[in-house]
């Protein structure tokens, strides 16, 4: 026993980085030892030029790194570099993906301005072309990202597999002493599917640092399948996302489930999460669960968050679950500017608690925590400052005043960048 006690507690750190080739896109690093990218896609019709526009600076402020809009049509890709003419005026720099399916070939040729305004090129191998113009028209793109300089996201999905490949694979797989189940001859397809669309691009003259591959399913288990499979035959860049996760909290947790085993194993070099928004929501909200995924795994940080206590019987008043979301909304409302002003803010810990039971050592353990009084309790809010009692808030004015202690900490602490 004494044996047991004396060894420290062993704490789960995510593992070491899958090796991947480095992607520039614009500005901003994919794989290679660089950070985990966080990216989303506007749901505007992309021939609106002034609406994708403001959606896609919405995307950007509230942090997406990377943004994909749809290009389907001539008008919509005679708007891309409209798109980025506003975005420039509007003071937004975030590189722009154009996703296309079935004609982008003809899209790219057509318009040149549009070409050249993407930072990068999505494309799915299922659907790039059929028959005997699928690798004329996959040729055709490969050589507009050789043209241009851009990289190319090679991106298969389940939903959209080459039925001609998942036939003869199913020819193959009958030929087999020990046929494989239905599910590995469909993983086994879609990984086919981006591994050798991912040759055929190299061997076309794409540099395989240009190169992200991608292998999309809606199930958690098989997408944690899949992406162990690529990430084991392939060291290209790799984008994560479950597709079509859903609405709500069914969505966040699926997506989560998924994407933080594939984290916790080092797989991935890009993430996405696929919500469905809420009827009139904004489109920003999977930026911030992604967010929230990557800095509550210790990967990355972005923006302060906040500890808070679920409530129990001893905490009946509302308050503390109110002054929780005025902190959070405070702090990322302030992020686009103290992001700007102040280095490491994003590290900034803040905890806001219920009642005295474990409300003081939470508190303690943020750089600013507030204990507020739960039932029978005296009516004081003591406020810890870096483990230190400083203060006590009392009367109506407590979550103001609690908001200019946190500005002040943030003025005090994080030095002004260039000073």
């Amino acid at each position: 026993m004494s044996e047991l006690v004396s060894q420290k507690p062993r704490l789960a750190e995510p593992g070491p980085r899958r090796p991947s080739v480095g992607v520039m896109i614009g500005k901003v690093r994919v794989g290679g030892g660089a950070p985990i990218v966080v990216q989303s896609m506007t749901n505007t019709d992309t021939e609106d030029a002034a609406g994708t526009a403001r959606q896609i600076a919405e995307l950007a402020r509230a942090g997406s790194e990377l943004v994909r809009i749809t290009v389907n049509t001539p008008a919509a890709a005679a708007a891309v570099p409209r798109i980025a003419e506003r975005l420039a005026m509007m003071g937004v720099e975030v590189p722009l993906i154009g996703d296309f399916h079935y004609n982008g070939h003809q899209l790219l040729e057509a318009e040149p301005a549009c070409a050249q305004a993407l930072a990068k090129y999505r494309i799915n191998p299922g659907n790039v072309g059929f028959g005997k113009k699928k690798d004329s028209q996959f040729g055709a793109i490969i050589e507009k990202a050789i043209q241009y300089g851009k990289p190319v996201r090679i991106g298969a999905n389940w939903g959209s597999l080459d039925q001609s490949m998942v036939a003869a694979l199913m020819d193959e797989n009958a030929r087999r002493a020990e046929p494989w189940d239905a599910a590995h001859v469909a993983r086994e397809a879609l990984l086919r599917s981006a591994l050798e669309s991912a040759v055929r691009a190299e061997q076309i003259g794409l540099p395989r640092e240009r190169i992200i591959l991608s292998c999309k399913v809606s199930g958690v288990q098989e997408l944690i399948a899949v992406y162990r499979d690529l990430a084991a035959r392939c060291d290209y860049a790799l984008h994560l996302g479950l597709t079509e996760a859903g609405m709500g909290s069914k969505g966040i947790t699926a997506s989560s489930a998924a994407l933080a085993v594939l984290l916790q194993e080092g797989i991935g070099d890009t993430i996405r999460i696929s919500l469905t928004p809420e009827p009139g929501g904004a489109r920003s909200g999977e930026v911030i669960v992604a967010q929230e995924l990557l800095q509550t795994m210790g990967l990355r940080s972005f923006t302060p968050l906040v500890t808070a206590c679920p409530g129990c019987g001893r905490t009946t008043s509302e308050f503390f679950q109110v002054l929780a979301k005025t902190v959070q909304e405070h702090v990322r409302e302030q992020m686009p500017l103290w992001r700007i002003k102040y280095d490491g803010v994003e590290n900034l810990t803040l905890a806001v608690m219920g009642c005295i039971v474990n409300g003081p050592g939470e508190s303690k353990h943020a750089n600013i925590g507030i204990s507020l009084p739960g039932n029978g309790e005296a009516p004081a809010a003591p406020v810890f400052i870096d483990g230190e009692k400083a203060m006590t808030l009392r009367g109506e004015h407590i979550a103001s005043e609690f908001i200019g202690i946190i500005d002040g900490y943030v003025e005090r602490r994080y030095a002004v960048r260039g000073t």
